[in-house]
């Protein structure tokens, strides 16, 4: 697992585009939570975490935008 970063990862979810799944919540419980059957982040800001960005990778939706806080480069989901 990567280790927390002083570098902040901005994390936000499209609820227009989310289903509900609760995907991201059970592989990173304690970034994300289920409100009204849509995720939101627990956090908007984060450091680098594996979990977090395989909760945007694992989306179904591709609801969960990852983002460098500094540069505002889309660290996931990555284009296939």
């Amino acid at each position: 697992m990567t280790a927390p970063s002083k570098e902040p990862w901005c994390v936000k979810v499209d609820t227009s585009l989310c289903m509900g799944s609760g995907m991201c919540e059970g592989i990173a419980p304690g970034y994300f939570q289920l409100v009204d059957n849509r995720a939101q982040p627990t956090r908007p800001r984060v450091g680098q975490n594996d979990l977090v960005l395989e909760a945007s990778e694992s989306c179904p939706a591709e609801a969960i935008l990852v983002r460098d806080e500094r540069t505002g480069t889309v660290i996931a989901p990555r284009e296939h």
